[in-house]
């Protein structure tokens, strides 16, 4: 069996006129991804991923954390109900690597859909390794943007029926803004983004995001952890195009132009220049790990 990629085009999220998707998703998976590199390493060493792991990764985006379970010998499933073009190049890493490089299992699976999607591929797919799922990842990092929990605590129920009892499901969220170099930057988009608006633009991490979230999907916390996640970029156009990628400023770029966000955001920057002209800025991500019932 071939790695799979299943569409669903009425859950891709209306897209901004002026933001060229592709470019995003490009400097997303090019510049911006490899920043949770450490993240997703301290999460698999301590849940000791490997051959026994039926992974599935929810909002998984262009692949970076799937492709790393994946080294490790993990069956890796990926479902984004939002990103069909991070999935996209989620799908040009994924696939088995004539040339000698990674390869993913056969049974690496790709879905542009919800959790509910994922279980009808899977029943397809059949064979006894399908399901259930014994471990469940959601990396995009909440408790940064006013609403993001709210959308998980949804997707984490609707995943936990594939899982089986007492499976680990990690979730992630930026660290306390005074560990957080970023926290600076990504106040821009909350002084630039319409102050009517009630979720989009960026807020601190509160202390309790992650439990909140877990308790409203009806999941037991078992567990967390704090990791350095560094931003460095080459230059200060790459360290904008970065967080551009992530979407944090689209309420900003909304409510005033890109021409302005692109000025403030290169001014909030500058402190973050190094002498060879490289950017650099300390984060402090953390990690809970909670259980289903």
């Amino acid at each position: 069996m071939t790695p799979t990629l299943v569409h669903s085009h009425h859950l891709h999220a209306s897209a901004t006129p002026r933001v060229d998707l592709w470019a995003r998703a490009r400097d997303w998976a090019e510049i911006q991804e490899r920043m949770l590199v450490p993240l997703y390493e301290a999460v698999y060493e301590r849940l000791e991923v490997g051959t026994g792991t039926r992974l599935l990764g929810l909002g998984c985006g262009s692949g970076l954390a799937l492709l790393m379970a994946a080294s490790r010998g993990a069956a890796v499933t990926g479902v984004d109900p939002s990103a069909p073009e991070r999935l996209s190049l989620a799908r040009e890493r994924l696939l088995p690597d004539a040339a000698g490089g990674v390869r993913a299992r056969t049974d690496t699976r790709l879905v542009e859909g919800a959790p509910s999607d994922v279980a009808a591929v899977a029943a397809a797919a059949g064979g006894p390794d399908a399901l259930p799922y014994n471990l469940v990842t959601a990396f995009h990092p909440i408790g940064c943007v006013a609403g993001d929990s709210e959308g998980l605590s949804t997707l984490l129920g609707a995943a936990a029926p594939l899982a089986a009892r007492g499976t680990p499901v990690v979730l992630v969220g930026w660290g306390p803004p005074e560990r957080c170099a970023t926290s600076s930057v990504l106040r821009v988009a909350t002084k630039l983004a319409d102050p009517l608006r009630s979720t989009g633009s960026w807020r601190p991490a509160l202390r309790d995001d992650l439990e909140e979230v877990a308790h409203r999907a009806g999941l037991k916390p078992d567990g967390s952890g704090r990791v350095a996640c560094p931003f460095g970029y080459a230059d200060v156009e790459s360290a904008a195009r970065g967080l551009l990628s992530t979407g944090l400023f689209d309420a900003a770029v909304g409510a005033t132009d890109q021409a302005q966000v692109d000025k403030e955001l290169a001014e909030a920057l500058h402190p973050h220049r190094r002498r060879d002209g490289t950017v650099w800025m300390p984060n402090v991500f953390r990690y809970l790990i909670a259980r289903t019932k």
